[in-house]
């Protein structure tokens, strides 16, 4: 597609290997990275978008899925930026097998908290009848990242946060030993405490969550 051979080829003229290093090592060395700092990243993205609009627009579930099988980060990042934008409104049904995918895909902290809050979350909100049945297949998965997401998908509903699945989630996964699911418990608590914290409050105090979820979900209550 000439959208990816265009992103692939800018990329590249504005890799750093210097940059790329620092990124790296942040990222656990999970992934390799071209060494794009995040402004410049964007804006090379979306100039390469821009001249490639309707392409982007007819193909965005399989160019996405072609920007996962790079090894380089930036394209991942490119991916589910495609997906936010094009999928809002016109989500289908099956999307879910993708948004799967991508949740189990080069798995990581930074992509699993942007995909479940403004992919998954905005998929069960124009879907609300598969909530129940997809959050419970991902919260009962091995998968750790499935079980994050399950957790964290509510993120950008704000006071229209379903305390009730919320609370069950947590308390679900609060044994865990898993550091990133600990702490997935507390920041989903403290975004519901901002709109809600003595209902957060009462929650951690009723219930026994690790130290790190119970510090988080508190942080900022009085």
């Amino acid at each position: 597609m000439t959208f990816i051979t265009e992103l692939e080829n800018v990329f590249k003229e504005n890799s750093s290997r210097e940059l790329a290093i620092p990124m790296e090592n942040y990222m656990k060395n999970h992934f390799q990275f071209y060494g794009i700092k995040t402004d410049q990243r964007r804006l090379l993205f979306h100039e390469v978008w821009k001249a490639n609009h309707e392409e982007v627009k007819q193909n965005s579930r399989e160019i996405a899925l072609q920007l996962y099988t790079f090894p380089q980060r930036e394209m991942h990042y490119c991916g589910i930026e495609i997906l936010i934008k094009n999928l809002k409104k016109n989500f289908q049904k099956d999307d879910i097998h993708l948004i799967e995918k991508l949740i189990t895909t080069h798995s990581w902290w930074d992509s699993v908290d942007t995909i479940s809050k403004f992919i998954l979350g905005q998929y069960l909100l124009e879907f609300p009848e598969q909530t129940k049945s997809v959050i419970k297949r991902f919260s009962d998965s091995q998968n750790m990242w499935l079980n994050r997401a399950a957790i964290l998908f509510q993120l950008g509903y704000k006071q229209k946060t379903d305390a009730k699945f919320l609370f069950d989630e947590c308390v679900k996964h609060s044994h865990s030993k898993e550091f990133f699911l600990q702490k997935a418990i507390g920041w989903a608590l403290r975004e519901y405490g901002r709109f809600y914290p003595e209902a957060v409050k009462t929650f951690v105090t009723q219930n026994q969550l690790k130290p790190l979820s119970a510090k988080e979900a508190l942080k900022n209550i009085s």
